[in-house]
């Protein structure tokens, strides 16, 4: 009789335990950002804004989010939960922050997973020269709900075949972009770097540093997913929080080298011409690598939105989970697969809202959609804040135990908060001007990026009081905590946060 391989082991929840590692982790949360893509769709925005000064606009946009991670760090030290922001905020700030923060990291997923499969299926076309299809909305659509159906359904599969994905893309993208940046540096062209490149000091305008820091902030954003899959990591009360802060140095390094590897070999002038082009990176190609190592950088591209796109359905999928069993969503979100341990309901009701999303209004308006990711720095702005609070509130009773406490759970979280927090409004200032938009269109004299982005925030509080009008008393009648000093002394582990009626 055949032997029957060992039945995996299930975490608390039902998810499957020590699913990966800290790598596959480390891996998954830089191929959230879109490294690639990210870069090559704002490197000429921030170029335009400060000309050399652009690497140290990417240095500067990092010290906000390696803050914020030292805070996601401690956080999950503390509740390794995998709805992150969602439960740590309800367990520092309340319920009702805590459902609205929950909400913000969900409705930023569904914004931008059809975005990010679309650009893969246009550079697709474009590798094989089918400029027909490339051109043609139908094609695109098509296709782009064909990867969003894919990346659902490996998600579903489970984490183990997510991360065995994401160890191939990543170095697909992330190398190409360091063959490309080292092989232009030591060919050079018409500037030589210099260290005042380096300094957001040397930036005339403190305006066009904070536009600057608003454009380098999305392309940092992503990188939590880590963390997301802290209960089916091994060590997930340390490695996931690891990870997060690691991702977020590693993808300093990459954009600051790539960003001045691009602005010494092509020139300012040349890079402005891209303003509104993410094909810098395939037009320097081939005279950076030539032919046909050029294609490299094009397949990076691809690669780079086919991972960010799996990898940002993991965020929303485990948060909807998260507070599905916290009693803050409906109670079909906390279900798991027998067989694959994943979330499987979250996962694909999260693929098919982010499918129509792009499938209904793509067509109608390319420019909408566009609107719709520059809301998104209002929602990362937001939650991300919110959790930098958190981190400090909810071990306001450790912070004076020790110089460490105190600044590094402390002070840094709530400094990256603050930033954040006058970036959010900062945002609004900008993107409320018509001329921001690119559909050029207003509601009552506020142009759309606005309108989306504080509507969907006003959405999700309507939702939240509906539902704490339905009841739920068993997380809408949960009071503020503080962290137990012997989790945060390290002496012992915490669990993942569960409903009053399962302890």
């Amino acid at each position: 009789m055949e032997a029957q391989a060992p039945a995996a082991e299930r975490s608390e929840h039902g998810l499957k335990k020590d699913a990966i590692g800290f790598v596959d982790g480390l891996i998954i949360g830089i191929a959230s950002t879109a490294p690639a893509y990210s870069l090559a769709a704002v490197l000429a925005i921030v170029v335009v804004l400060v000309g050399v000064q652009a690497p140290a606009v990417l240095l500067a946009s990092f010290v906000p989010m390696f803050l914020i991670a030292s805070a996601f760090y401690y956080m999950n030290h503390a509740d390794p939960d995998c709805g992150t922001t969602f439960s740590w905020v309800t367990r520092a700030m309340g319920p009702t922050l805590g459902w609205i923060g929950g909400w913000a990291i969900t409705t930023t997923g569904v914004l931008v997973i059809g975005s990010l499969a679309q650009v893969a299926a246009y550079y697709t076309f474009d590798l094989f020269a089918l400029d027909g299809l490339r051109d043609s909305v139908t094609a695109n659509v098509i296709f782009t709900l064909l990867i969003i159906a894919v990346m659902t359904m490996i998600c579903v599969l489970g984490t183990e075949l997510s991360a065995a994905l994401q160890r191939i893309l990543i170095f697909l993208q992330v190398g190409a972009l360091l063959l490309f940046a080292i092989v232009a540096l030591v060919k050079g062209g018409p500037l030589t770097p210099e260290l005042s490149w380096f300094s957001p000091f040397a930036i005339d305008s403190t305006g066009l540093l904070t536009l600057g820091l608003l454009t380098g902030v999305f392309i940092y954003w992503g990188w939590e997913s880590a963390v997301n899959l802290n209960e089916e990591t091994e060590g997930s009360a340390t490695a996931p929080g690891l990870a997060a802060v690691l991702s977020t140095v590693i993808l300093l390094v990459t954009y600051v080298l790539t960003t001045t590897a691009v602005v010494a070999f092509a020139g300012l002038g040349r890079i402005e011409e891209f303003e509104d082009d993410a094909g810098i990176f395939g037009a320097l190609a081939g005279d950076v690598l030539g032919s046909p190592l050029d294609k490299l950088v094009v397949i990076a591209i691809i690669v780079s939105a086919l991972a960010s796109t799996q990898t940002t359905i993991l965020p929303a999928s485990r948060t909807t989970l998260s507070m599905a069993r916290q009693g803050a969503f409906p109670e079909a979100f906390g279900r798991v697969h027998p067989r694959f341990l994943t979330p499987h309901f979250s996962t694909i009701v999260i693929g098919v809202v982010a499918a129509v999303w792009f499938g209904v209004l793509y067509p109608l308006s390319e420019n909408f959609v566009y609107d719709s990711l520059t809301a998104l720095s209002l929602m990362i702005a937001f939650y991300y804040a919110l959790t930098g609070f958190a981190c400090a509130i909810y071990y306001r009773r450790e912070l004076t135990k020790s110089v460490k406490n105190f600044l590094f759970i402390g002070v840094g979280p709530v400094i990256g908060a603050i930033i954040l927090t006058y970036l959010f409004f900062k945002a609004i200032d900008e993107y409320r001007q018509v001329d921001q938009s690119y559909t050029g269109s207003e509601v009552f004299g506020v142009a759309v990026p606005v309108v989306l982005g504080l509507g969907l925030l006003l959405l999700g509080v309507i939702l939240m009081l509906v539902w704490r009008a339905m009841g739920h008393r068993d997380y809408f009648g949960r009071g503020r905590e503080v962290v137990d000093p012997e989790v945060a002394a390290g002496r012992r582990q915490a669990i993942a946060a569960v409903p009053e009626e399962a302890v």
